[in-house]
C-alpha cells in the first residue's frame, strides 16, 4: 500500500471500484437488451463502401497500434 493509506481507505476504494465496475456491466447489459438489431442493420447498410481517408486506416497488425 502507498504510504499514508490506511487499510480502511484501501478497502473502501476497492469496494467503490468493484461497485462501479458492476454497475457499468449492468448498464451495458440493459442497453444491449434494448438493442434493435433491425435498425442497426439498416443504419449499417447506409454506410459507404469507400476506403478510409488518409490517417483513418486500421492498424496493419496488433503490434502496429501506437
Amino acid at each position: 500500500m502507498e504510504e499514508g493509506t490506511t487499510v480502511d481507505q484501501f478497502i473502501n476504494v476497492a469496494i467503490a471500484e468493484k461497485t462501479a465496475a458492476l454497475r457499468t456491466t449492468a448498464y451495458f447489459r440493459e442497453r444491449a437488451a434494448r438493442a434493435d438489431f433491425a435498425k442497426f442493420d439498416s443504419a449499417l447498410a447506409k454506410a459507404g463502401n469507400e476506403a478510409p481517408r488518409a490517417g483513418d486506416e486500421p492498424p496493419k497488425a496488433e503490434t502496429d497500434i501506437s
